[in-house]
């Protein structure tokens, strides 16, 4: 007889862990963010923040407002780096992968465009588990699109 291993981990702290080591690809030198796309229980896409293909990485000085001394959340329509829940959802794109009715695990909150690319896309549930400037604008369109937004907390 075999036996369960007694702390294995539930679902969202699985992805949400999942989420955490690929945080630490991204390339942007201000912050570590990752989004994982899940569907059916299956990772379908990832995404960390950083700069476009084929630009140099941000830690390598691709991205001009990361390596000034700009303020946290000043001057970010400077800023070149997208946005982890962005590069999922593009990145599932780029290989045909549809996201319509899956669920995305982010380790931030998502911020206002990012909301709307979630929206757009057809993702069905966001669970982040810290939150960074998360607006009310941002939890109203998720509300008013149906679109089911969590925090998860570790137990």
């Amino acid at each position: 007889m075999t036996q369960e291993p007694t702390n294995r981990p539930g679902w969202d702290e699985y992805f949400m862990d999942i989420a955490h080591v690929v945080a630490r690809r991204g390339n942007c030198s201000r912050r570590k963010v990752a989004a994982v796309i899940v569907k059916d229980r299956r990772i379908i896409s990832t995404g960390y923040n950083g700069t476009p293909r084929g630009i140099a990485n941000c830690c390598e000085g691709g991205c001009p407002r990361c390596a000034s001394d700009a303020p946290s959340g000043g001057n970010l329509g400077e800023c070149i780096c997208a946005h982890a829940e962005e590069n999922a959802i593009v990145q599932a794109a780029y290989h045909g992968i549809a996201v319509r009715g899956s669920t995305l695990y982010c380790n931030l909150s998502p911020c206002l465009m990012c909301t709307k690319m979630v929206i757009n896309a057809g993702i069905r549930e966001v669970v982040y588990e810290t939150e960074y400037h998360f607006t009310g604008q941002a939890r109203a369109l998720f509300a008013e699109a149906g679109v089911d937004c969590r925090q998860f907390r570790r137990d």
